[in-house]
């Protein structure tokens, strides 16, 4: 499957972005999905997940409440709301989608085996 993320950009401390990850290719809902973010000199860290269905999600404790993933199976697309932005939240975000294990939710990046390119998300104070 191929991954195109969209959506970042530049937004004061408090505001709002949506990212998109549209998909291509193999059947989207065989997918588990994740975003995944990475600051300047810092790893990339997971953000949030989300099964195959869309009926269970989680979240990195430091955007639980702010961020909310969604995706549409008829669309193949995968969505990342963030509220209540907040300077650390500024990285390039990236999607990803994996299959190898039975699993209903991914959080490492190392079980998804499909990588966007990433959009870049920055937050001004």
């Amino acid at each position: 499957v191929q991954l195109q993320a969209s959506g970042g950009g530049l937004v004061q401390a408090g505001g709002s972005l949506r990212l998109s990850c549209a998909a291509s290719g193999r059947t989207f809902s065989n997918y588990v999905m994740g975003w995944f973010r990475q600051a300047p000199g810092k790893e990339r860290e997971f953000v949030a997940t989300i099964s195959r269905s869309g009926s269970n999600t989680d979240y990195t404790d430091s955007v639980k409440g702010r961020f909310t993933i969604s995706r549409d199976n008829a669309k193949n697309a995968v969505r990342l709301q963030m509220n209540s932005l907040k300077p650390e939240d500024t990285a390039v975000y990236f999607c990803a989608a994996g299959s190898r294990f039975g699993g209903v939710l991914y959080y490492s990046a190392a079980w998804y085996n499909h990588w966007g390119q990433g959009t870049l998300v920055t937050v001004s104070s």
